[in-house]
């Protein structure tokens, strides 16, 4: 039995409908499951936001694939967590037990654990590569720079945000474990069997677009800088727009696809790792997975207070994108002032949303996400 009225349904469409209408985005995708069951897949607007002719206007549907940005990365995490279901390896092994050549015997960056990768106390939360996007495409370049990076803390000491290493270090120990790169682990332990058909860490060689155009907004004259958060995202959204980009494997931020996949992704989770009788990770690795185990009231590169599970945020803060007030138990990922997807696990219910417009990703991208995820916060407790 559905437990989102049909009356509460169309309040969710009206607001998701009012955020289009007065611009906060020029396309959206919102879909939440409630009990693994499917109850809201809403989609409008373009997705070629940077192409005002009407006569061109490409709608943005519910199959409409976008990049995913840092939402990407509990996708990555969850390789990791599967072969820690194989035995393959364990939370607290160091890195250099399964990747040799990651850092100096005897180094402080040898005693990094695989728990402090996921996160994100590694102590290596920006490099050169983080600005040489020509880079992105050669793998064997970007591991060859993780290794010659220094802690600028102690592993383990001070939360920051990972931005874009985080996938790297993530995808380079699980091509050492498994044996086969991360894009494809994902695939195999996660897409493939929740029948995600719709997303992909990049696009490849034999996937076409399209994917929906990223425009980056102008600052919001009403709101302060408070000098939080990545910022450069009207540049960062022009650069993932370019088909290398969406070629490459950046398992930290160009997943591809849905918000009704993500919403999947999250219901699986939401229900200790099953979904539709298909299991993608044990109970007790679900559950370790989205403990706390690491908090700030400042994070290091974010700037702002930031709660870490292995993999992906948890609530219970005022800057985080899964609504006013959350819970401190529920857990998700947002990306770069543009997507967030969350789970309840206490409700059974997961949500995501996603669009191409890519605002300032503190208080402007937190406060749209935030009202569509009361709405349906309300329309579920109700």
């Amino acid at each position: 039995m559905a437990r989102i009225s049909e009356g509460d349904r169309q309040r969710v469409r009206e607001l998701f409908e009012r955020h289009l209408d007065v611009g906060l985005h020029h396309g959206a995708q919102c879909a939440v499951y409630v009990d693994g069951e499917l109850e809201l897949d809403l989609a409008g607007g373009r997705a070629n936001a940077g192409d005002e002719s009407t006569e061109s206007a490409l709608p943005t549907t519910s199959n409409t694939r976008h990049v995913l940005f840092s939402c990407t990365k509990p996708y990555a995490a969850a390789a990791v967590h599967a072969l820690v279901c194989d035995g393959a390896l364990a939370y607290d092994d160091r890195v250099v037990d399964h990747w040799s050549s990651f850092a100096e015997p005897g180094s402080t960056k040898a005693t990094t654990t695989v728990r402090q990768v996921l996160s994100h106390t590694a102590g290596l939360p920006t490099g050169d590569i983080d600005r040489r996007p020509e880079l992105w495409d050669d793998w064997a370049a970007v591991v060859e720079r993780l290794e010659a990076m220094e802690p600028v803390s102690p592993p383990g000491k001070q939360p920051a945000y990972h931005s874009l290493t985080f996938g790297w270090l993530v995808g380079e120990l699980v091509r050492r474990v498994s044996g086969s790169p991360i894009e494809r682990v994902v695939a195999d332990r996660v897409f493939d069997p929740l029948e995600m058909n719709d997303t992909g860490i990049g696009l490849r060689d034999d996937e076409d677009g399209p994917v929906a155009t990223l425009t980056g907004f102008d600052a919001f004259d009403g709101c302060r800088d408070l000098e939080e958060g990545l910022g450069g995202h009207a540049e960062i959204a022009d650069s993932f727009n370019s088909e290398s980009i969406h070629r490459a494997v950046i398992p930290a931020a160009n997943g591809i696809g849905t918000a009704r996949d993500m919403a999947r992704f999250y219901a699986c989770l939401a229900n200790g790792g099953e979904l539709d009788g298909t299991r993608i990770l044990d109970s007790e690795v679900v559950e370790t997975m989205t403990t706390l185990w690491a908090a700030t009231d400042e994070d290091g590169t974010l700037r702002r207070p930031s709660r870490y599970g292995l993999g992906v945020w948890k609530g219970g803060t005022s800057t985080d994108p899964f609504g006013s007030l959350t819970p401190s138990r529920v857990f998700g990922h947002s990306g770069l002032g543009s997507s967030v997807g969350w789970a309840d696990p206490a409700e059974n219910v997961s949500f995501a949303y996603v669009t191409n417009g890519v605002r300032e990703e503190t208080y402007e991208h937190v406060t749209r996400a935030s009202a569509l995820g009361d709405a349906v916060r309300l329309a579920v407790s109700g």
